[in-house]
């Protein structure tokens, strides 16, 4: 995988700011194969009141070639070794992308808004990324949101945790999923409270993808956290 670890590496984030001066934030990162606008259309779905003051960012993926799609190029986080995903994980390249998310982190702080008013999301891909960004980060953030994802043992190994057993986590996942199967995912919650983390739990019946349901439990969710 090519090196992606710094911002200047990225095309630039899209940037949603709130109608009033913002003073907390949303890093929100896509999975494989989508980009940054991949989400940006489901800030209305969330009927967040019309003074909130959150800025949502959403970065884009590097293009670099993926190997469970056959080596072709695509928006991704870190490489896919294969459709068992538990088996292989590509720890370098998700260090990389958690290095980036990190970066982001900092960039809103320089702009004036606290680490603990910083929420990162992340749906499959980019939930294990802002997974580990979380776990690893040494600045205390808001929360994370986590659909559709899971976080594979080589993690839990890799290095030491920022045991912030106050950094609530949203954890949501389709009963359906074939391509990270509910019980993956579950392990993973399993780990996280392991740590003592407050994991916010939730299931659906899907497959790989977000339904309405869901998006109101992230609306009460993300309410609760920055408003």
């Amino acid at each position: 995988m090519d090196k992606h670890d710094t911002l200047a590496d990225l095309d630039p984030c899209i940037i949603v700011e709130p109608s009033v001066p913002a003073s907390s934030a949303v890093i929100w990162l896509h999975g494989l194969g989508a980009d940054g606008h991949d989400f940006e259309g489901i800030l209305p779905q969330l009927n967040l009141p019309k003074n909130h003051a959150i800025r949502f960012v959403f970065p884009h993926a590097p293009v670099q070639p993926v190997t469970v799609n056959g080596g072709m190029a695509m928006r991704s986080w870190y490489d896919i070794y294969s459709m068992t995903i538990a088996e292989r994980v590509d720890i370098e390249g998700i260090n990389q992308s958690s290095g980036v998310v990190k970066a982001l982190i900092e960039q809103q702080v320089a702009q004036g808004i606290a680490a603990d008013k910083i929420v990162l999301a992340g749906f499959s891909q980019g939930g294990l990324v802002v997974l580990h960004a979380a776990l690893h980060s040494k600045q205390p953030i808001a929360g994370v949101i986590a659909l559709s994802t899971y976080y594979p043992s080589v993690c839990w190994q890799e290095a030491m945790f920022q045991k912030n057993s106050a950094m609530p986590i949203f954890m949501a996942h389709g009963n359906f999923d074939p391509v990270i199967p509910l019980s993956v995912a579950q392990k993973s919650k399993a780990f996280l409270e392991s740590l003592n983390l407050q994991v916010e739990w939730h299931t659906y019946p899907m497959e790989h993808s977000v339904c309405m349901p869901e998006i109101e439990h992230i609306s009460s969710w993300l309410t609760a956290q920055l408003l």
